[in-house]
């Protein structure tokens, strides 16, 4: 039996998509834009890294602005990386020659 992944959270009054993995809490904060949402900080707790749990958030974060009609600026370092490794989300990107309409 595969245990179902944590929920990864919308916290719009702390700017931030949260998830909470044993005790620990990993997340992106962002910043909204007319258009477009930046992306500023992924944080992954240390007792958590090597688990997935970065890329998790990136896909998450990703698709919510994919969903929502967003662009996404990348300001943090570890989303605009997630963005070259993954050509699928490139079109959403500011960094990576998107545009806003």
């Amino acid at each position: 039996m595969t245990a179902t992944p944590p929920t990864i959270t919308l916290n719009e009054s702390t700017h931030r998509f949260e998830q909470v993995v044993d005790g620990h809490t990993a997340y992106v904060e962002f910043e909204r834009l007319p258009g477009a949402i930046a992306y500023t900080h992924t944080i992954v707790p240390q007792a958590l890294g090597g688990r997935g749990i970065g890329s998790a958030l990136a896909r998450h974060v990703l698709d919510y602005a994919r969903q929502h009609g967003l662009k996404v600026r990348p300001d943090c370092s570890f989303i605009h990386a997630y963005i070259d490794r993954h050509a699928e989300y490139q079109a959403l990107s500011l960094a990576h020659g998107a545009t806003l309409e």
